[in-house]
């Protein structure tokens, strides 16, 4: 991926992980979109952030995403790169009684959405890269948040077929893999103990001029080339009895 003059969506990326990319792309002059849920963070951004064109939108409805490409092919024909970043984190347990409603919701912001988004901008003419925001979770699930591991797990596969299967129209597949970082996902104060973001943003572009595909830092890094004993070992870990 080329690092400079591209024009970049970025879904979330008011808050977290969207926001340090936002901020780093912007350094990298780059002209970026950002759309989201909420009208007061957007407008924070903004006012930060002048040249960052915000959009209002709640990416968990087919309709919202269907205006959401409507406009940019439109007003913004010229995007080449898509970054499916928004997501959500639900800590809760099967037997919560309000448990589907609530993985309902997260199906549809990290499985629907970028789904749906990324058979919408692959008929861009410009599109040349799409970037998925995965997670150390799809490879060694946290039980305390099943289906958000289980979504992210789903992501990554679905980022290794859409890499296959779009290689000969030229549009390149990356993956970005963070481990837990201190953001508020999940809930504030939940990741309080994890890397700040901008650590792992630096790492991003570093491995971005490297032309990686498979973004990682720290945990992620190990747990991406662990192997089955490892990865079983992980699990264990990071689900044992002083952690539920």
């Amino acid at each position: 991926m080329k690092l400079l003059n591209n024009k970049i969506l970025i879904t979330g990326g008011a808050t977290g992980i969207g926001l340090g990319l936002t901020e780093r792309f912007l350094i990298e002059n780059n002209i970026v979109i950002v759309c989201g849920r909420r009208e007061a963070v957007l407008k924070d951004l903004s006012d930060k952030h002048p040249s960052v064109i915000t959009r209002t939108c709640d990416l968990s409805k087919a309709g919202e995403r269907e205006k959401l490409f409507a406009w940019i092919s439109e007003e913004h024909a010229d995007l080449n790169v898509l970054v499916n970043n928004a997501g959500i984190q639900q800590w809760m347990s099967v037997s919560d009684h309000d448990f589907f409603w609530r993985a309902k919701a997260e199906l549809e912001t990290n499985i629907e959405a970028p789904l749906h988004l990324t058979s919408l901008f692959v008929n861009l003419k410009a599109l040349t890269t799409v970037i998925n925001v995965t997670s150390a979770l799809a490879y060694v699930p946290f039980v305390k948040v099943p289906v958000y591991s289980a979504t992210k797990a789903f992501l990554h596969s679905f980022t290794l077929s859409l890499r296959h299967s779009l290689a000969a129209r030229g549009i390149e597949v990356i993956a970005l893999i963070p481990p837990a970082l201190n953001t508020d996902l999940g809930g504030e104060g939940r990741h309080d103990f994890a890397s700040p973001v901008s650590d792992f943003i630096e790492s991003v572009f570093v491995q971005l001029k490297e032309q990686r595909t498979d973004i990682t830092f720290g945990f992620s890094e190990v747990i991406v080339n662990a192997g089955p004993e490892d990865l079983r070992k992980a699990f264990d870990r990071m689900n044992g009895s002083d952690r539920i």
